[in-house]
């Protein structure tokens, strides 16, 4: 079937990532950029987060979210960037054709090149298996923030939060601001899974009891939720039978992590990580499907919008540069985690790269560390860095100036 029309770079979500990305690509040169976005307005997520804490790298300031995504979006009217908002990509397939729906009808649009900024979703009760009861008063933190921060609304007296992620940690203390009870934070694993300053400044400084090894394992109440069940958890993550304790309650917000949102990448034939659950990429940010790019939370999720920007911006300008005719030559050097590493990205490169800089996230949290760099083959240290301490929450990174033309592996050693 033959397009409606073509653009050289589609850029599909606009959140942080998405709206660098559009920019990315028109300061790069490329003519005709379409950013379609899903929603009704852009900016994504950080419409609802209210609180400040965004833009310290990007503007060299701290700002609310809806203030950051104000200047991105100014930014891109700005530029002659082709925007459509409240409408679905409903197919995107490997030879860069996207199936799209809005208002005005539906259309096939064929692009030069493709950027997938989709963002990420909220992983669910149901995905956790909590036994109990199906009554009101669950959320997701994320639901929970939109409906307090932008619907203005009460969703209960007395709260539990699961799981210590950076939206649960900030939602604990937006429910407090709003005269609500919370009873304490619940996290399976031994340490924090959200930044520190969120456990200090939400949790910490209100008060507000963060109980370490411990998860909900029933949730009672028929039409609304009454109280939950919580227990501490052995090395293997169950619950230790005798140390149960009933918490009453109304509401329980969910923060136990977040999925990538790859079903248009997963329809494409996009290759994905099992460790981050996005795309396999190489040091443009090239999926495995030629053309096809990938950043922000949609790629790996980011515990700081700047960096999801940031990658926007790089994104958008290897498409544009695709776009245009400049294709990577040379073989793949393929990049592995080693010992204390949970994911290491981009996962391959084009043999000869130098100068190219891989995000990583540990295993557990480390102190006085040293994070290597190093040939598979030859055993050759390519880059070494050292860290005064090191968490799973924050994502990091470290850059290799040679050119490599063998296999890497990241790993960090106390």
């Amino acid at each position: 079937m033959e397009a409606n029309e073509t653009h050289d770079v589609v850029v599909i979500g606009g959140g942080p990532a998405g709206l660098a990305a559009a920019l990315g690509a028109r300061r790069a040169g490329a003519g005709k950029v379409l950013l379609v976005e899903r929603d009704r307005t852009l900016g994504g997520i950080l419409n609802q987060c209210v609180h400040d804490g965004f833009g310290l790298f990007l503007y060299n300031e701290t700002i609310s979210g809806p203030e950051y995504a104000e200047r991105l979006i100014e930014d891109v009217v700005r530029e002659p960037i082709k925007v459509e908002t409240g409408t679905m990509v409903l197919d995107l397939g490997p030879d860069r054709v996207l199936r799209i729906n809005s208002r005005a009808g539906y259309r096939l649009v064929r692009a030069g090149a493709v950027v997938l900024a989709m963002g990420c979703r909220e992983r669910t009760r149901e995905m956790i298996e909590i036994p109990g009861t199906r009554p009101a008063g669950v959320f997701t933190a994320g639901s929970a923030q939109n409906l307090v921060n932008l619907q203005n609304l009460r969703i209960g007296n007395a709260a539990v939060v699961l799981g210590s992620g950076d939206i649960g940690l900030i939602m604990a203390r937006r429910l407090t601001f709003e005269g609500v009870a919370v009873k304490g934070v619940f996290e399976i694993m031994p340490w924090a899974s959200g930044l520190e300053r969120n456990v200090r400044q939400c949790l910490l400084d209100f008060g507000i009891p963060l109980e370490l090894r411990s998860t909900v394992v029933e949730i009672r109440g028929r039409d609304r939720v009454e109280s939950v069940v919580v227990a501490k958890v052995d090395d293997a993550l169950g619950p230790v039978a005798g140390t149960e304790s009933v918490i009453p309650c109304d509401t329980l917000l969910l923060s136990v992590g977040l999925i990538p949102e790859n079903e248009l990448s997963k329809r494409a034939g996009v290759a994905l990580s099992p460790f981050t659950g996005g795309a396999v990429v190489d040091q443009t940010l090239m999926t495995s499907v030629p053309g096809i790019f990938s950043c922000g939370n949609v790629l790996h999720i980011h515990d700081v919008a700047d960096w999801a920007s940031y990658e926007g911006f790089a994104a958008g300008e290897s498409a544009a540069r695709y776009a245009a005719g400049e294709k990577a030559a040379g073989g793949t050097v393929r990049v592995s985690a080693g010992p204390n590493v949970k994911y290491v990205l981009p996962q391959v490169l084009t043999a000869g790269s130098a100068g190219v800089e891989w995000s990583f996230r540990t295993m557990r949290p480390l102190r006085n560390v040293q994070v290597v760099v190093k040939g598979k083959t030859t055993g050759k240290v390519y880059a070494r860095k050292k860290f005064g301490r090191l968490l799973p929450s924050e994502l990091q990174k470290i850059k290799v100036r040679p050119a490599v033309e063998e296999d890497l592996e990241v790993s960090c050693h106390e």
